[in-house]
């Protein structure tokens, strides 16, 4: 019997010397191949730190902004992770902005009119005095050359901000006696931040700034008279009835609260395009979401707070509506005074206001208005 190796018939069979050194080559170029993949992987992992004025799990506010940092966990399969610090937790609720400002943190979640006192123009864009609704601050923002005057005034910071919340038309606050006349406010030591603050301070009262988690002791002890805060949702999970009855109506100081996300700008910049159009994505989100949450629970808490709390909701007159537009008016005026980008911003926001402002007049309002009479309500 032959001892010739057998082979297929027109098939070539490779020797054994030459198919391991085929296979030693392939597999050094696959492990060559992984080793330059995966620096490249983890590069494109981001990882962030978010600060926030809020107290951790507080209602609208702070489930907001932990529902923002994990929104854009998701939207991007857990390649960018944004590690969520409340209020207190890294740095105390004020610090936030200087927090991302100088890159220790990279993100923010606020109302941008907490840094009124870095410059007087931020208070624009969370809410100002007789200003804009939620529907006309977002179209201002987007539409009507908002986020670019926002731009130019984070720029000087180091920062840039994107609308991330709403809490819509805030309560106008919570008083131990009632208010019958701009007198009332004088002596009244109250917690009120932002521009609408500074109209207090032109009534006679004394406008004091404090974050979410200090407000209820203050009013409790007696440090504050009275406190505004947001709405019936917030002011109930605050339990702000047990330290005053009287809840007024509606606030001219934050007629549309917008909340907003701050990012160090250097390090948002230095994202690719896709994760920057990412993050402001979910931004965007989070506005509409927090907005229809607050819609949707402000109405029941507020009959709780009524019915089962005892609180005597009351509308401020026109006397004092008429007071606090005379103050605003001399706030508007030394807003206007401080530089050349405050009088800039404001001259924008009364342009916007009088054009945005003509179609809620004739949409919105008037329909409200015809629906709560022809259906008795």
């Amino acid at each position: 019997m032959s001892k010739k190796k057998k082979t297929l018939k027109g098939i070539k069979t490779p020797s054994r010397r030459k198919f391991f050194k085929a296979a030693a080559a392939t597999g050094v170029a696959a492990v060559a191949a992984s080793s330059l993949a995966a620096p490249a992987v983890a590069a494109d992992r981001v990882e962030a730190s978010m600060v926030a004025t809020w107290p951790r799990d507080f209602p609208g506010l702070g489930t907001g902004a932990q529902r923002l940092a994990k929104r854009i966990a998701d939207m991007s399969d857990g390649r960018i992770q944004i590690t969520y610090y409340a209020a207190g937790e890294r740095v105390k609720a004020f610090d936030s902005f200087d927090e991302v400002a100088s890159g220790n943190s990279q993100m923010y979640h606020a109302a941008d009119y907490y840094w009124v006192k870095k410059h007087p123009a931020f208070g624009y864009f969370t809410a100002s005095p007789f200003g804009f609704t939620y529907s006309e601050i977002n179209a201002w923002i987007h539409f009507g050359g908002g986020q670019q005057l926002w731009d130019e005034l984070c720029d000087d910071y180091g920062t840039q901000s994107f609308i991330a919340g709403n809490t819509g038309v805030q309560m106008g606050g919570w008083f131990n006696k009632r208010i019958r006349s701009a007198n009332d406010f004088k002596g009244l030591k109250m917690r009120m931040p932002g521009l609408g603050g500074q109209v207090l301070g032109k009534l006679g009262g004394s406008p004091i700034s404090l974050p979410g988690g200090q407000i209820y002791e203050n009013l409790v002890s007696g440090a504050i008279d009275a406190t505004e805060w947001v709405g019936p949702w917030n002011d109930e999970a605050m339990k702000f009835h047990e330290a005053a009855k009287y809840y007024y109506y509606p606030g001219m100081h934050e007629p549309g609260s917008l909340l907003a996300c701050g990012v160090n700008k250097k390090w948002f910049t230095s994202l690719s395009k896709s994760d920057q159009t990412l993050i402001k994505t979910a931004c965007a989100w989070a506005d509409e979401l927090t907005m229809a949450e607050y819609n949707a629970k402000n109405g029941a808490a507020l009959a709780r707070l009524v019915n089962d709390h005892g609180v005597k909701l009351e509308k401020f007159n026109d006397k004092v509506y008429d007071a606090f537009a005379k103050g605003a008016n001399e706030v508007y005026d030394e807003v206007q005074q401080h530089s050349a980008l405050a009088a800039k911003v404001h001259k924008a926001f009364i342009k916007a206001r009088k054009e945005i402002g003509a179609w809620t007049n004739l949409s919105d309002s008037p329909y409200i208005q015809q629906r709560n009479r022809a259906l008795g309500i």
